[in-house]
């Protein structure tokens, strides 16, 4: 008994091993072709694109999901060579991930158009009939990527729509300039290099112990509760802006938080959303919604909490089927689910920290 799991205990150590190692060579290769023009160059050749225009993803439509085409150099050249267009403009792309066999993933918008020297961006309607697909707003499709994908793609939006922004030096108002990767912008004039950055924003899953409050803005879909959620401020800490805005949206003040985990958010401009879980006094439960923030708040018990994330689950047929459905909340893929969802396999947590 002791042999095999000796054994056992080898082959888990082993397979560790060998993870870590892809991970890290993976990380190691990547880091490479952020710093080495040429290196990222040439794996291009060899790389995967995925497409944009205006920011909305190339997607084809299965029955229930989204596919993502890939495309290669070859292909690529070929299509802009077909509307017209210069392959310089393959220079626009930017690197965000790679395979295990170190093939790169590249991501090109054909909408927007960060050189003024190239030719005017191409039409979508074109575009979209010879690639069998279409440009679909990454917000409403999220939801419906695998997990991958939407990782994917979450990145790659965010980092073009960073570069589409930060074509200009705030020094000296002279054009910035792209490294091969997209991993970073320079300007010649002033030498400040530029890095993407994401702005830290705190969602919180408030409790009294036997309830959890949820809330809505007007914008979110029909009958869709959520966690609060605010971005930080200047000069607080991650804790501080949790106080705040509890305070801000409903009027309570938290006694207790613990960190649960984060997740990069695409919208509205590549958010970095840290999860916490958060109890208030019993006896200090009521609420008073800033309007100005929200449009509706309310406690919701376990029950209720329960029968929604079963709910969600059949959200998108009943919405295709343009049935009414009752309170719900997002999907399995938003922090805010998994803060939810933790919530209820174990609403009474006694482990909470100050």
């Amino acid at each position: 008994m002791s042999l095999y799991c000796g054994i056992a205990c080898r082959r888990k150590s082993f397979w560790y091993s060998r993870l870590l190692s892809t991970y890290v060579t993976k990380t190691r290769y990547l880091f490479e072709l952020k710093e080495d023009d040429d290196a990222c160059k040439k794996a291009q050749q060899t790389g995967l694109f995925y497409l944009f225009h205006n920011l909305a993803p190339l997607l084809q439509k299965s029955e229930h999901q989204y596919l993502v085409p890939q495309h290669s150099l070859l292909e690529l050249e070929s299509l802009l060579g077909k509307f017209g267009q210069d392959t310089k403009r393959i220079e626009d792309s930017v690197l965000i991930g790679c395979s295990e066999q170190h093939e790169a993933w590249f991501a090109l918008d054909l909408g927007l158009n960060s050189n003024s020297s190239i030719n005017a961006s191409l039409k979508k309607p074109e575009i979209e009939t010879e690639l069998k697909g279409s440009f679909t707003e990454l917000r409403k499709a999220l939801f419906q990527l695998n997990w991958k994908d939407a990782s994917l793609l979450s990145m790659a939006q965010a980092l073009l729509r960073w570069h589409d922004a930060h074509q200009f030096c705030g020094r000296s108002g002279q054009p910035t300039k792209k490294n091969m990767a997209g991993s970073k912008r320079v300007c010649p004039s002033s030498k400040i290099i530029y890095y993407p950055q994401m702005a830290p924003v705190v969602i919180i899953l408030v409790s009294d112990g036997t309830r959890c409050l949820l809330a809505r803005q007007s914008s979110f879909p029909k009958g869709m509760y959520s966690a609060l959620a605010g971005f930080c401020d200047i000069g607080e800490c991650l804790e501080e802006t949790v106080r705040r805005e509890v305070a801000e949206e409903v009027g309570l003040e938290v006694e207790k938080l613990e960190y649960s985990a984060s997740q990069h958010w695409p919208f509205p401009n590549s958010s970095l959303m840290v999860g916490y879980h958060a109890t208030v006094k019993p006896e200090q439960t009521e609420i008073h919604v800033n309007l100005r923030e929200l449009e509706a708040a309310a406690w919701f018990s376990h029950d209720e909490v329960a029968a929604a994330l079963r709910r969600t689950n059949a959200y998108t047929q009943q919405q295709k089927q343009n049935e009414t459905f009752p309170f719900w909340v997002p999907p399995k893929q938003a922090i805010a689910h998994q803060l939810i969802k933790e919530w209820v396999e174990k609403p009474t947590s006694s482990t909470l920290t100050a």
